[in-house]
């Protein structure tokens, strides 16, 4: 009897992952082994005191710090100058501390340069820090495609003190980009034979149950011990799943229909998990009404009134797309179902039309749940 063998190569984890109160100081001495002259990559105006303050502790350990800063989102416009600029600048390592877009984009300027990469999330609203995964945006913020890395980040610090300065509605976003690994996970890897990705997806779902029982608590109190959970969920374990699941525990259709999205200008000002939310429920609608799940429409109405209290978008107009027309909502439903889409990982075949028709339809229905959950307040 013969056996055959399939080959499965994807990066797990980072190198080290240095976490808890303080991290940042007690990371330190490991960055200085990695580095001389590393470059710290950042973007945000919100998030310059606290680089500013990164830097003057890495000058302090005697590293020669190299300021690079990001224009637009992780695009190949700015990949391309920032290339070139940290060649120029002599630059032996990227540290990245921001948000998942700058994150993604210190991971590809590492792997493009061939140097150490180190992560610093500045919030847990993605799982960007630990991931060997980026993904690329136009310099307008629509979604292009996404990349896979030969490996995870050399070292992952994930500083409570750091991630508990970030707005809270980060947060928010990060536990529904979280949820959405059990719900993505266990429809295109749940009949897996695969152990490993088995065990993946059972992960997901301890992940899921977890975020359901502290979500809220954690929102209210920021310094609790179900924050930490919560955040590190978010920002550490939503990682583990991917690695260890590979491809196929990571996205199906919530993270295609937030691909659609991300094309339509009127929603970036939200967040990435915040579009990934609504991309749950209109995943839902489509297994229950494609795949005949009944159990997808009570998890549905599960999450609707978790995803209300957090403040995730539940409706187009929540997402700044109460006045969309119909072509543009057409153009949302053809780049999701377009050809490689994660959206084609779903176990049955979906249309534009049968996207547009869950799109709408999840619309109508979290608006009159939304309705009746205001009335009850």
């Amino acid at each position: 009897m013969t056996t055959s063998l399939v080959c499965h190569t994807h990066a797990i984890a980072p190198s080290r992952v240095i976490r808890g109160e303080q991290a940042w100081e007690r990371s330190l001495p490991a960055i200085a082994a990695l580095c001389q002259r590393p470059a710290l990559l950042g973007r945000s105006s919100a998030t310059q005191s606290i680089r500013a303050g990164l830097k003057a502790d890495l000058t302090g350990s005697d590293l020669t710090v190299v300021e690079a800063q990001l224009n637009f989102d992780c695009c190949e416009e700015d990949l391309i100058r920032l290339e070139a600029f940290l060649k120029e600048s002599a630059c032996d390592c990227v540290i990245a501390a921001g948000g998942g877009k700058v994150l993604d984009a210190g991971k590809l300027l590492a792997f493009r340069l061939k140097l150490p990469c180190i992560t610093v999330p500045l919030s847990a609203a993605t799982c960007a820090g630990w991931t060997a995964l980026a993904n690329i945006y136009s310099r307008d913020g629509a979604f292009v495609s996404d990349q896979s890395l030969d490996a995870c980040p050399d070292l992952l610090i994930f500083d409570h003190g750091l991630v508990r300065q970030a707005p809270n509605q980060t947060l928010a976003s990060g536990i529904a980009d979280a949820l959405a690994k059990w719900y993505e996970a266990s429809v295109g890897s749940g009949s897996s034979t695969d152990g490993i990705i088995q065990q993946a997806v059972q992960m997901a779902r301890v992940l899921r149950d977890q975020l359901l029982i502290d979500a809220l608590d954690a929102m209210a109190r920021p310094d609790s011990e179900s924050w930490v959970r919560v955040a590190e969920a978010c920002g550490l374990t939503a990682g583990v799943i991917g690695g260890l699941g590979g491809a196929q525990c990571r996205t199906v259709a919530a993270h295609a229909v937030h691909n659609g999205l991300t094309q339509l200008p009127a929603c970036h000002g939200k967040l990435h998990g915040e579009k990934v939310g609504f991309g749950i429920l209109v995943q839902l609608r489509l297994e229950e009404r494609l795949g005949g799940n009944q159990l997808a429409a009570q998890s549905r109405r599960q999450l609707l009134p978790l995803l209300k209290q957090l403040g995730v978008p539940i409706t187009l107009q929540d997402l700044g797309l109460g006045e969309t027309g119909l072509n543009d909502l057409r153009a949302i439903c053809s780049f999701a179902c377009r050809p490689g889409s994660d959206l084609h990982h779903l176990p049955f075949e979906v249309t534009e039309t049968d996207l547009l028709e869950a799109l709408v339809s999840t619309d109508a229905d979290s608006r009159s749940v939304s309705t009746s959950l205001e009335t009850e307040a």
